[in-house]
């Protein structure tokens, strides 16, 4: 095996003698690129410095005496693919016990690309070891458009892969729909997993098709295609979160309640899905599952490397709820001691400390906390909109008025927020708040009239493109505003008339005026641009759609 002399393996386990046994099987086939971990925490800082080509990952890492001894093979993967520490590519094998395996392998969330049953021969580790190398050589092409952002050649090439390489014909078809899937195509994506389970009944291209069905807004065809899959596979667990999604977007939380419940009896570890069931019940106002399903947050996620502090304001902000202001001072006191002092930790424990003080109606104090927590909030990286928008009710409630709308503003023109400008008048005017939902809107209008007059000043100039970026980048944040719609329907045409027709441009444009016929039929602009559309498709010859 001399061919993979050029593979970097990293070894994970806490125990010296079966890593010492490991690095001699490897060296058996030329492998000598060898680097070791003895917990996660320390294999998560080795993979955050280079990749491995391999990872050979003992299940049972709580044997050690690393400070993340209390996460397993199984959350240490969940975290190296949440987290995007591990490319698609990485070849990642679990070493545990035919009792582990048996109880695992049901309810695993993110499988492995092998097992390995202990005790096991060198043949036998080699043998997993030549398959997977085998099978990457084979996807390492499509996976290298994919991380160049070459999504249109990767499903073409996807689809020639599964007629030359008949043996993995159903991994490129899975493959091919979940890159249509990103690309929200999922019609076509649907086609796909229809096309799998008319082959095969296999599990991924159920829960596949659900995630299509979900994402087209087809609840009732996802429930029960979820539902027929869980009495099928009773602990294939991501159907388990998905089915409590399409619960709650049925506007049924008890349901949704239940049903992670069930998930988390099965598998009791996976802190994602602990903390969903907490927002959910918290929402369903059963404030002691909410306050066990964060507890148990916190406490699993001390293990990790990636700890949230966003998760003790979630524990804090029940224990309130639930009156008990001792605890949430407690809760309060482990972040600040447990918790790395940072702006993300700064903020998560003002806003904390805002509602205690609020709790025992010390209004001065909770002002002073959730102001120092507006005022950190721009120097924070990654907190979470539903934090922010917390944030924002949290003012609302003790007449922090201009700071609530400060923080909105900012959420509205944060392009990674996905706060809508219409998300942010309804959050006032759900809050009772009309007079602030009118400042708010007023504030909207201003920043509409100056893209618009910035499109126009970019168009007359010359510059088409620009024009329809910038007012592409206002219908991100208002979608549905009747200024903007007929203005970027207006670049848009300019660009085709005068640059040429281009067809993803084109079809924007139509249901840009699709999108302002259902919001108003009898629009000023609406037949005249209507017009122009179907002028500009005469003149480059292509045959009306619209």
């Amino acid at each position: 095996m001399a061919e993979y002399s050029d593979l970097s393996v990293l070894i994970v386990d806490p125990n010296p003698g079966m890593r010492g046994n490991l690095h001699n099987m490897l060296s058996q086939s030329s492998i000598t690129k060898i680097d070791y971990a003895v917990s996660s925490g320390t294999a998560i800082r080795q993979l955050a410095k280079k990749p491995f080509d391999i990872i050979l990952c003992e299940y049972d890492l709580g044997n050690g005496s690393g400070e993340n001894n209390g996460q397993d093979g199984q959350q240490l993967l969940e975290d190296l693919r949440h987290h995007k520490l591990i490319q698609p590519w990485t070849i990642f094998i679990m070493l545990t016990s035919e009792g582990v395996y048996s109880k695992v392998i049901g309810a695993a969330e993110l499988t492995p690309t092998d097992y390995v049953l202990k005790p096991f021969t060198v043949d036998a580790l080699l043998q997993r070891i030549r398959k997977a190398v085998d099978r990457r050589e084979v996807f390492l092409p499509i996976y290298q458009l994919i991380e160049f952002g070459n999504i249109r050649k990767a499903i073409a090439d996807c689809k020639v892969a599964e007629e030359k390489n008949p043996r993995y014909a159903v991994d490129f078809a899975r493959l091919r729909a979940e890159l249509l899937f990103d690309l929200e195509e999922l019609a076509d994506a649907e086609l796909i997993y229809q096309w799998i389970l008319m082959t095969k009944p296999i599990a991924w291209a159920h829960l596949g098709l659900a995630r299509c069905l979900f994402g087209q807004q087809k609840y009732l065809e996802t429930q029960e295609t979820l539902e027929t899959l869980l009495e099928q596979n009773p602990r294939y667990m991501a159907a388990y979160d998905l089915l409590a999604r399409t619960h709650e977007a049925l506007g049924q939380q008890e349901a949704a309640k239940k049903i992670l419940e069930d998930a988390v009896a099965i598998s009791p570890h996976m802190v994602r899905r602990l903390r969903h069931l907490g927002e959910v019940a918290f929402e369903a106002g059963d404030v002691g599952v909410a306050e066990k399903a964060f507890k148990q947050v916190v406490a699993k996620a001390k293990y990790s490397e990636f700890r949230d502090p966003e998760d003790h304001v979630k524990l804090v902000k029940t224990l309130v709820k639930k009156g008990d202001a001792n605890q949430a001072s407690g809760v309060i006191r482990d972040m600040e001691r447990s918790l790395r002092s940072g702006p993300n930790v700064d903020v998560c424990r003002a806003i904390a400390a805002g509602m205690v003080q609020e709790m025992a109606g010390n209004i001065t104090a909770a002002a002073t906390e959730l102001t120092n927590a507006v005022n950190s909030v721009a120097g924070s990286r990654g907190l979470s909109t539903g934090l922010k928008i917390g944030l924002v009710h949290s003012c609302l409630n003790i007449k922090l008025d201009q700071q609530a709308s400060d923080l909105m503003l900012n959420l509205m023109n944060d392009v990674e927020s996905g706060v809508s400008m219409d998300d942010a008048v309804n959050v006032f005017e759900k809050a009772g708040r009309h007079d602030l939902a009118q400042g708010m809107g007023e504030q909207i209008k201003i920043q509409v009239d100056e893209l618009i007059a910035h499109a126009a000043d970019q168009r007359s100039h010359g510059d088409l493109r620009a024009a329809v970026d910038t007012l592409n980048a206002g219908l991100r944040k208002a979608p549905g505003n009747l200024a903007l719609l007929p203005a970027a329907a207006s670049a848009i045409l300019k660009q085709l008339d005068d640059l040429g027709w281009e067809a993803p441009l084109a079809e924007q444009c139509y249901f840009l005026l699709e999108r302002m016929r259902r919001l108003d039929p009898t629009h000023p602009s609406l037949e005249a641009l209507t017009a122009q559309y179907h002028h500009t498709q005469r003149k480059y010859g292509i045959s009306a759609v619209a």
